[in-house]
């Protein structure tokens, strides 16, 4: 009896301890939510599902044809993200996007408003020289937004990586704040491929 008495209580235990990491989890994804409601925050989103790795030899900007498109996964984890930015109190944004259509799909089929290319957003995946100057150039727009309202910016693992450190899953939100004094200072991200 003491035994069984003994694994009850470890069990016990081990769901509380779950049930407490679940409760951190869900309240650090509320801050963040939060935080893309208020002034000085920003979402930098990677694209939905597209399968693979950059893009076919013959990749040419503006055809869909030459370049690494979103799955029908891709496409419905695109249209889940936005309906879980209305769930989370952001009905429109200012949308911005990569030129690159599994950026511009993934931008429109979040349905929170009129999407705008942004160059800087484009990727430097096969042009590692474009790091820096495209780095550069989006850090320099964001400095001169006011950033009152939404804002949501569509791009790719690369551009992410380089402005924030972070790396992040397809469709992944990594929440920004812009901070006067520090620059820009990631918050955390919210995973949208679980």
């Amino acid at each position: 009896m003491k035994g069984f008495l003994s694994v009850l209580g470890l069990l016990a235990s081990l769901f509380t301890a779950q049930h407490l990491v679940a409760a951190d989890a869900n309240n650090e994804e509320k801050a963040l939510w939060d935080a893309l409601r208020s002034p000085k925050h920003f979402a930098l989103m990677r694209h939905a599902l597209a399968p693979g790795t950059g893009d076919p030899a013959n990749f040419t900007l503006g055809r869909r044809e030459t370049q690494r498109n979103l799955s029908e996964q891709g496409r419905q984890q695109a249209q889940r993200i936005g309906a879980l930015f209305r769930e989370n109190g952001i009905e429109s944004a200012q949308v911005f996007t990569s030129e690159w259509f599994r950026c511009r799909d993934t931008a429109e089929l979040l349905g929170l408003g009129a999407v705008t290319p942004l160059p800087a957003l484009n990727s430097f995946f096969r042009n590692y020289e474009q790091k820096e100057p495209r780095t550069e150039a989006l850090k320099r727009w964001l400095s001169q937004r006011d950033m009152d309202e939404p804002l949501v910016l569509v791009t790719h693992q690369v551009n992410i990586t380089a402005l924030t450190g972070v790396y992040p899953a397809s469709g992944e939100i990594v929440v920004v704040a812009q901070d006067a004094e520090n620059g820009l200072r990631v918050l955390g991200s919210i995973r949208t491929d679980l």
